[in-house]
């Protein structure tokens, strides 16, 4: 059996889009590492993957990078991280690193937490672990709302009055979907109160849950009253177990099957009741607000949703967002979701007609999500356009949202009604203007493919001239640059002669010095003091401290004739801005001529990976000679 040095677990409310995209995220971010990795993703079809106890045994640390209840007491005494699953797709590198740094505290199952937790680590997670108690409802919630609404949406094929015995649209098998659809639709409150309730408290929590649910839902509260009522649930059973934690382990089985059902029940259901009154009044003054507004402003209402849903794609502004119109679409009303489903499909179609509009500014890999995209918008998965916002989230972001607000105020002022919460295009019989409401989406999404493109394009530009200047190399700059210049090898710029051992500096800028000096020395450059300049000016824009002990400080200068690459160990290591706060020993250094042709970025990308593999670190710390280091660099 393999034995896996990281094991993780991946998951999202939806379980569509963020599950998967995080565990491509941790597995290719491990394999840069050269790190075994077992990711286990917990989606809509439950738990694939899964771990097996010597899996668990035998791993240094487990990173749970979950908006949903993952069972975590099967990982005790292991070091563990508990981010949400954003993290793990936008930060997997560094949760990989700080396992294998031992940066993260031990988890103990009974609650304890060990000494190197910080107070604001602690209360990150407590943040967090509110956010996953709600989603572990609404993940659970959210199928049975589908599958209800659908047969709701279906049932009106017969006409809006189907299900009416008195009408004269009365149709009987529309009759039993409507019924049906409604047994469903009418769950999404105890439900959700329920699995709430059962990600605080587990088995316990989830019968408190499902009874003060059940209340909530009898007594008008809607969806608020679920949230409410499951916290409620949950953390009523944590308080009962705290008060019967001293009695005998004999008792547990009395404690489960009689005592917390039966006290928690009553307690929880009880505040539940007298708190049912105001509740009930909240939810009623809010649906109320949001139905007027569609008559009244749906030019603001339009915008305020479609900045809700292209915010964070998928994640907890879009859920509330979503999570308003299922519950208004409970009621009968099919003009809110219109707009929410139509700000949700805009932006993943917009990366789509982004890449059409402007091949050049995305990689091979970028233009294929894009179109993959098409597909996925079109069925209502927002989560396919978060790689292009998290390129340049801060111009990317709001490009969306505008796509997306457009096509809801449209949406709003046309009075569309969809009776579907879920679905995208695959619901357009359902929809009473099909071809208008699909207009308008198409619409809302060729403004920000548009504007996308020349951002990204714009981005793209400004990258490129970035790295000339010495910017790390990313990897979708890595993919242009394998295939345009890939005949290119660190051994053609790098001679004995260009390593030294044992350099005596005590300063980041009078290292910068000795390089400059040697490249002077060595024939690569006409003027010393230019290419220090350069040095110093890359540092300004961002340092070039990496991790473990290394830097690559780079120039780029007229001055300079060919390019060379210097590695320098140091006779003591200096201060230097790094990744992880060490001192720097090591120097990988590139001279880059005025006009190169690019060639640089290729050396970069080499260097680059050559430094994610630790094996190849190692053997570069242990290197003593300049002809050690430079065969190592050759093989």
């Amino acid at each position: 059996m393999a034995k896996y040095k990281i094991i993780a677990a991946t998951g999202c409310p939806t379980g569509i889009a963020h599950t998967y995209m995080a565990q491509e995220a941790l597995e290719q971010a491990a394999k840069k590492q050269g790190v075994s990795i077992k990711v286990e993703t917990h989606g809509q079809s439950g738990t694939d993957n899964p771990f097996t106890p010597e899996e668990i045994r035998e791993a240094d640390g487990v990173i749970i990078a979950a908006d949903k209840d993952v069972d975590i007491d099967r990982f005790d005494g292991k070091r563990l991280i508990n981010v949400s699953v954003t993290k793990g797709m936008k930060e997997p590198g560094k949760l990989i690193n700080s396992i294998l740094h031992d940066k993260v505290p031990v988890y103990h199952s009974d609650g304890s937490r060990s000494e190197e937790e910080n107070h604001e680590e602690a209360s990150g997670s407590f943040w967090h672990n509110i956010y996953v108690y709600l989603m572990n409802g609404v993940s659970h919630m959210l199928p049975l709302v589908v599958a209800g609404g659908v047969l709701i949406a279906i049932s009106f094929f017969w006409g809006i009055n189907s299900a009416d015995p008195k009408s004269d649209q009365f149709n009987s098998f529309a009759q039993l979907l409507n019924t049906i659809g409604g047994f469903a639709m009418n769950l999404m409150v105890p439900v959700l109160c329920a699995y709430i309730a059962e990600a605080i408290g587990k088995r316990s929590g989830l019968v408190v849950g499902f009874a003060t649910g059940m209340i909530a839902y009898t007594n008008g509260t809607g969806f608020l009253g679920g949230i409410v009522g499951g916290f409620l649930a949950g953390y009523t059973v944590l308080l009962l177990q705290h008060l019967f934690k001293k009695l005998p382990k004999s008792l547990d089985g009395l404690k489960q099957i009689f005592l917390f059902p039966v006290i928690g029940v009553f307690i929880s259901g009880a505040i539940m009741w007298y708190m049912s009154v105001p509740m009930k009044d909240i939810n009623t003054g809010m649906m109320s607000f949001l139905k007027g507004m569609e008559n009244s402003s749906p030019l603001v209402l339009g915008l305020i949703i479609g900045i809700m849903c292209a915010s964070d794609m998928g994640g907890p502004i879009n859920k509330a967002a979503y999570l308003t119109g299922t519950a208004l679409l409970a009621q009968g009303n099919y003009f809110f979701m219109a707009g929410v489903s139509a700000a949700c499909i805009a932006p993943p179609l917009a990366t789509g007609f982004s890449v059409l509009f402007n091949r050049k500014a995305y990689s091979e890999n970028e233009r294929s999500a894009g179109y993959v995209n098409f597909l996925l918008g079109s069925t209502h998965i927002t989560e396919g356009a978060i790689p292009f916002a998290a390129k340049n989230p801060l111009i990317n972001i709001p490009i969306f949202m505008l796509g997306s607000s457009i096509a809801a105020i449209l949406t709003y002022m046309t009075r569309i009604s969809v009776p579907a919460p879920h679905g995208g295009f695959i619901v357009l019989p359902l929809v009473n203007k099909p071809l208008l409401w699909m207009i308008f989406i198409v619409i809302g999404a060729l403004v920000s493919g548009f504007l996308l493109s020349v951002a990204d394009g714009h981005h793209a530009r400004k990258e490129e001239v970035a790295i000339s200047d010495g910017v790390p190399v990313d990897d979708d700059m890595e993919n242009k640059v394998e295939q345009g210049a890939a005949s290119n090898a660190l051994d053609d710029i790098l001679t004995e002669g260009n390593i030294k051992i044992d350099v005596d500096v005590n300063s980041r800028d009078e290292l910068l010095h000795y390089l400059a000096d040697l490249a002077l020395t060595n024939g690569y450059s006409s003027d010393a003091n230019a290419v220090y300049e350069k040095y110093l000016a890359r540092e300004a824009a961002g340092s070039t401290g990496m991790e473990k002990g290394i830097a690559i400080p780079h120039a780029q200068d007229s001055s300079i004739n060919r390019s060379a690459m210097i590695v320098l160990k140091l006779k003591q290591p200096i201060e230097w801005k790094t990744f992880d706060g060490k001192q720097v020993d090591t120097i990988i250094s590139f001279l880059i001529p005025e006009n190169d042709n690019g060639n640089h970025l290729t050396y970069l990308s080499s260097a680059s990976k050559l430094l994610m593999h630790e094996e190849f670190v190692n053997e570069l710390k242990k290197a003593q000679t300049p002809l050690e280091i430079l065969n190592l660099f050759n093989k």
